[in-house]
């Protein structure tokens, strides 16, 4: 599964000059969640990840390579949760390891592209305590409202990294998770918000291949990301040949 390993490339560059604070997944210290959405108003929040015209960014990768995602961890550049005095500019970035979900029978290859979805939506069913998330699937941003009182608890990005990694390495197709968490002034938002609609891109595509599309490239709208995307193209026509024979 290699569709995604572009934006995975471009997506190790985003997080400024300052060297990561990287983070062992560790089960027992995940952030409590409530296992529902739980709303913290204004008042009672400390300050807010990517709201207002703050950019605020999320997006998933998916890959086999154990060379891009070794081990379960979290990386964080720029300041930690407990760091932050004021609203920030954010991104959380989720790169996924998975088996060998990928197949040349065509209902296996459907099968394994709705397990990439699946896995995608994760990230709906996380509910740290004191930290509120708002998603939007369409335009991949997202906002955090995190509380005064979970502040003064001692909340973390690696806490919140291993809530999310507990809930991932629930699906037995995910071997490994690296979470990337930015907040440094120098992150390179605007590339975050171009890797997110190239993922989105590439997910969408995979979809409406299923469906079947045309073979003709010059009246096809995936033309752009086939040409993009190493791997595509052959899928499409892939998927292609399946339909018709």
């Amino acid at each position: 599964m290699d569709l995604y390993h572009s934006v995975i490339a471009r997506a190790e560059g985003l997080g400024g000059s300052s060297a990561p604070r990287r983070y062992a997944y560790d089960p027992g210290r995940a952030w409590p969640d409530s296992g529902e959405f739980e709303l913290v108003m204004l008042r009672d929040a400390a300050y807010e990840l990517g709201g207002g015209s703050r950019a605020g960014v999320n997006f998933t990768c998916v890959t086999t390579s154990p060379a891009l995602v070794e081990r379960d961890e979290i990386l964080v550049y720029g300041p930690d949760l407990g760091e932050l005095k004021a609203d920030s500019d954010y991104a959380r970035i989720t790169i996924l390891r998975v088996g060998d979900i990928e197949s040349d029978d065509e209902d296996d290859t459907e099968q394994a592209f709705r397990a990439i979805q699946n896995m995608d939506f994760v990230k709906y069913r996380v509910f740290p305590r004191g930290y509120m998330i708002r998603t939007s699937s369409e335009s991949n941003r997202e906002q955090v409202r995190i509380s005064k009182e979970a502040v003064r608890r001692g909340i973390s990005f690696e806490r919140i990294g291993d809530d999310f990694i507990r809930q991932y390495k629930q699906d037995p197709n995910v071997l490994a998770v690296k979470m990337i968490f930015l907040t440094a002034p120098d992150a390179d938002y605007a590339g975050a918000k171009q890797c997110a609609k190239s993922a989105h891109d590439i997910t969408m595509s995979l979809t409406k291949i299923l469906e079947g599309m045309p073979t003709d490239c010059g009246s096809c709208s995936l033309k752009p990301i086939c040409d993009e995307v190493e791997g595509m193209k052959e899928l499409h026509f892939g998927k292609e040949k399946h339909t018709t024979e």
